[in-house]
C-alpha cells in the first residue's frame, strides 16, 4: 500500500521446492520460481525468483537468484538482480552483490558488498564456479583481511 513495490512477494508467491530442517543435499540446483531451504545444502543455486533460506537452514555455495530472504546460515557468495534481505540471527560470510540490501538488527556479515543498479544486473543463468574452490577463495581472502594488533602504549 505505502512505498515502492520491491518485487518480493514470498507471501503469496509459489513455493515450488523445499529443503526441509534435517535434510542434507550436495550438489547443484537450477530451480524455476521460488525455493525454501531450511536444512543443509551445500553447492551452487541458481534461481530466477526468490530463495528463502530459514532460521535453521544452512547453505555452503555460490547463489544467483532474484531476491534472497536469508534468516539462516549462509557461506559463500551470493548475486541477486532485485533485493537481498538478511534477517534478525542470520549469519552470512561472502561476498553480496544486489540491486538493493535490507539488513535487520541482530545480523552477522562478513565480507563485500557492491550495490546499485549495476550489481544488481547480474544475469541468474551465469555459471558459477565450483563451490569448494569458491570456499577456498573466501578463505583466503578472509586471512588476507585479518586486521593487525594495535600497539598501545
Amino acid at each position: 500500500m505505502f512505498g515502492k513495490d520491491d518485487g518480493i512477494t514470498t507471501g503469496q508467491a509459489t513455493l515450488n521446492s523445499m529443503l526441509g530442517q534435517g535434510c542434507k543435499i550436495k550438489g547443484d540446483i537450477e530451480i524455476q520460481g521460488t525455493m525454501r531451504i531450511d536444512g543443509t545444502f551445500e553447492g551452487n543455486i541458481s534461481c530466477p525468483e526468490t530463495l528463502i533460506i530459514g532460521k535453521t537452514g544452512v547453505v555452503k555455495g555460490e547463489i544467483k537468484v532474484k531476491n534472497a530472504v536469508i534468516g539462516g546460515k549462509l557461506i559463500g557468495n551470493i548475486a541477486a538482480a532485485n533485493k537481498i534481505e538478511l534477517q534478525s540471527g542470520s549469519h552470512v560470510e561472502g561476498d553480496i552483490q544486489t540491486g538493493r540490501l535490507v539488513i535487520d538488527e541482530g545480523v552477522f556479515f562478513e565480507g563485500n558488498c557492491k550495490m546499485g543498479s549495476a550489481a544488481g544486473s547480474t544475469s541468474t543463468t551465469v555459471s558459477h564456479q565450483d563451490s569448494t574452490s569458491a570456499n577456498k577463495d573466501w578463505a583466503a581472502r578472509k586471512e588476507e583481511r585479518k586486521p593487525e594488533p594495535a600497539n598501545i602504549r
